[in-house]
């Protein structure tokens, strides 16, 4: 990509990409998230949306709590196994591209919550791009996941591909 000039009399310079890199470039700084908040984690959330923190510095200002409209489901909290087939059929309402981030230990990993009702990662029914670490994490974190995200979407092809596929899940009632 560069600016180059067409005849060296002429004032107008152009620009030279790929549409691809235009395309992403406007994915990357118009994030729109949806925050799936069930416990601490989403007041953490709350925070970030702040002005102490400001994730609209990052392009990811414009929160929504529709699926349709939204392209990075943030999950915070802890999911249950009741909750599971609504968490999935958000994410199938979701428009290609979207992407995930599981935020706390409860929505990565269970927690402490090693119960019979508590989904021990959302990782069993939706793909995830992101973890957040803590309980509850720090803004900060959730910045840096946010940044992130928009590197892989800046760069698909220097991401790793994903470590597994997941399988569709069988929720039985």
């Amino acid at each position: 990509m560069g600016v180059k000039n067409v005849n060296p009399n002429e004032q107008l310079p152009y620009i030279t990409t790929t549409r691809e890199a235009v395309l992403a470039w406007g994915r990357k700084n118009s994030l729109w998230p949806m925050p799936f908040g069930t416990a601490c984690c989403a007041i953490e959330f709350m925070g970030v949306v702040s002005s102490v923190f400001d994730i609209s510095r990052f392009g990811a200002e414009l929160v929504r709590f529709s699926p349709r409209q939204s392209d990075l489901l943030i999950v915070a909290g802890t999911i249950t196994y009741k909750m599971g087939p609504i968490l999935k059929q958000i994410y199938d309402q979701m428009s290609d591209p979207k992407w995930v981030i599981s935020m706390g230990v409860c929505a990565s990993s269970g927690g402490f919550y090693n119960n019979y009702c508590t989904m021990q990662g959302i990782d069993h029914i939706i793909p995830v791009d992101v973890y957040i670490a803590g309980c509850p994490p720090r803004p900060e974190a959730i910045l840096d996941a946010v940044l992130k995200i928009q590197e892989k979407i800046e760069n698909p092809h220097k991401t790793p591909p994903a470590q597994f596929q997941v399988k569709e899940p069988k929720f039985d009632y």
